[in-house]
Formats: structure tokens, sequence, C-alpha cells
């Protein structure tokens, strides 16, 4: 059995607030560097689970223990007449890395935008040097942009006319 297997994946809720807000800080530090004031981002995580117009958080959990996530913002695009699910403060605790514990979040996504007909791709942003992540993005499917934005269409749609 692989040990992604023993991780439940769901929609975070009130009470993973502030697991949520310290795996952000935890990702700023070790990505860019930066510390992040503490109440500024607990605010911001229980905003965002209090109003879903802003998007939502999904969690990695195993044995009660919140061990990743990430946030989903929306943005409309005009030109599909849908939104793109954009992907963001993704964190995974430093022990549960490179065990198909992302991947695992990314299925979870995928599948909630099979059930939204307005939902017409995703995408994401990745510093420049971070080439293990730039990997795991592509091995599951998405694609750099000319933007150097990562993403992915939702298959079986037509978005543009093909007759030139």
């Amino acid at each position: 059995m692989n040990q992604s297997d023993l991780v439940t994946i769901r929609k975070a809720q009130a009470r993973d607030a502030d697991a949520i807000a310290e795996f952000n800080r935890a990702m700023a530090l070790e990505t860019e560097g930066k510390a992040l004031l503490p109440e500024l981002v607990g605010a911001g995580v229980r905003r965002l689970l209090a109003d879903a117009s802003l998007g939502f958080y999904a969690v990695a959990e195993h044995e009660g223990r919140v061990i990743g996530c990430l946030m989903v913002t929306n943005e409309w695009s005009d030109w599909r007449n849908g939104l793109f699910w954009w992907i963001q403060s993704v964190y995974i605790v430093a022990g549960w890395r490179r065990r198909g514990v992302y991947r695992r979040l990314y299925d979870f996504i995928r599948d909630l935008a099979s059930r939204e007909p307005g939902i017409c791709g995703f995408r994401l942003y990745v510093e420049r040097e971070n080439m293990v992540a730039q990997h795991t993005y592509a091995a599951l499917g998405m694609a750099p942009t000319d933007y150097l934005i990562y993403e992915e269409l939702k298959p079986g749609v037509r978005y543009f006319d093909d007759r030139g």
C-alpha cells in the first residue's frame, strides 16, 4: 500500500485555519525567505474559509493531523466563458513530500472541477528556480504558458474556432 493511500483529502473547514496559516508562513519562509505576520496570515485564511466567493482550501489529513494543503481561487476567462481555478499556497509537511500527497490534492481538485461545467482549467505560478515543483506540475499534465504560468485546460471542451 502506498503511504498516500493512508491520507484523506477534503475541503478545509474552520477548524483547519491554524494549520493552514502555519503552512503558509512556513512556505513563504522556505521558498522566498519571507517571514509573514502570523496575525495577518491567520486573518486571511479565516476570511477565505468564511467566504466561499473568495475560493476554498483543500487539505490532506493523516490520522487526524493536517499534513498538506492548497488554496483555490477563481479567475474569469472571457475567452473561454469559464473560470480558471488558480492553485496557490501549496504546502506539504516535509516528512510527507515526494509521497504522492500533492498528486492526491490535485486529483481532488480535478474531480471537483469535473462536476462543475463552468470550470475551464487550472493555473498556478511557480518560482523559476523551483525545478522540483515544475517537474511535479508537468507530470500531472500542466504545461508552461507564454506568461510563465502553468495551466491545464479541461479535456473535451472546445474553446477556439479551428477553421483558421
